[in-house]
């Protein structure tokens, strides 16, 4: 078993160096990308319709990132007694940002879909730092031909909504954006809850489209175990959590909190039992919402870090299990 080595090589203490996430190593040359994993950050958030502030999100989470990463050998699991995130199992690069055309969303996407175009070609995964929920489309846009991908959604709101006043690429459109497209088969959108955007309509609407939707109370009387059980078998799977999933007294900073979320080991078990099953069959992730102005302790955007370093780990430990055989 790897042990974790602070003998050799620079300490790398959190508050040192350039702030990636998780301290990878910068690729800035998308026609280059050597990794398992591609950071992106996609630091838009014109799509708002309350408080602004996500474009912060990238930024806070990179930063945020940094409490756990240094040492050298990967991060060790007492509870499962695994090393996770070992060179061995998974190289990551952190490739910068998509540009944002400020008030343009229409270029903004289009460079956020060409960014993940870039990362898919190169045969990484991967995971996204929104932004408001809207980058969402562009980037599920971007696995066309990939398919079939089941989504799982982590959100407070239902995201299902078509067109507003002409608005169909917003933060509350992009499940239903997704949901029209050939290459998604179906959706579990859990934390769904209380007072929110979409109508009864919107519901029958994603219901229609192959979706299960689960309030945080539903997941509660199912457990980890029994939401599982409701997940399709897929052949891959694609992961988007918005922030707001969670309950406000642990993830203040964001624009449109929502009390009654998500603590934090009910979404990471399903998460890790999700890897499990499916033998680390997830082709993408996003994390959205993040507004580090309206959180002055940090704690959302370390919430929000610690989720995507466990999930990459969870879901590139299992991949070296199912090689391993």
């Amino acid at each position: 078993m790897s042990k974790n080595s602070y003998e050799e090589g620079r300490l790398n203490l959190p508050f040192v160096g350039h702030c990636t996430f998780a301290k990878s190593p910068v690729c800035l040359d998308w026609e280059n990308i050597d990794a398992d994993v591609a950071i992106l950050g996609a630091p838009n958030d014109m799509g708002t319709q309350w408080r602004s502030g996500a474009r912060f999100g990238p930024r806070g989470i990179r930063e945020a990132s940094t409490l756990f990463s240094f040492g050298h050998s990967g991060a060790y699991d007492f509870e499962d007694d695994v090393m996770y995130l070992t060179r061995e199992d998974v190289r990551m690069v952190d490739v910068g940002d998509a540009d944002i055309v400020h008030t343009d969303m229409a270029s903004s996407n289009a460079n956020i879909e060409l960014a993940v175009r870039k990362i898919l070609a190169s045969g990484a995964m991967p995971v996204v730092l929104g932004g408001d929920h809207s980058i969402h489309a562009p980037v599920i846009k971007a696995f066309e031909g990939k398919g079939p991908i089941h989504i799982l959604h982590i959100d407070a709101h239902l995201d299902f909504v078509d067109e507003r006043h002409g608005v169909r690429y917003g933060h509350g459109n992009p499940l239903r954006r997704a949901s029209e497209m050939d290459h998604i088969v179906g959706m579990t959108q859990l934390g769904i809850r209380n007072v929110s955007s979409s109508n009864r309509d919107d519901y029958a609407a994603a219901r229609e489209a192959g979706s299960t939707v689960l309030s945080v109370r539903h997941v509660r009387e199912l457990g980890a175990e029994g939401v599982l059980a409701q997940i399709p078998e897929a052949a891959n799977y694609y992961i988007t959590i918005d922030i707001d999933g969670f309950d406000p007294s642990i993830a203040p900073g964001t624009g449109t909190p929502s009390h009654g979320g998500f603590q934090y080991y009910e979404v990471l078990e399903i998460i890790q039992g999700l890897a499990k099953r499916c033998q680390g069959r997830v082709v993408g992730m996003d994390l959205v919402e993040v507004a580090p102005a309206y959180d002055p302790t940090g704690v959302t955007s370390i919430l929000a870090a610690q989720l995507l370093m466990n999930s990459i780990g969870f879901i590139f430990h299992a991949r070296a299990e199912a090689r391993r055989g």
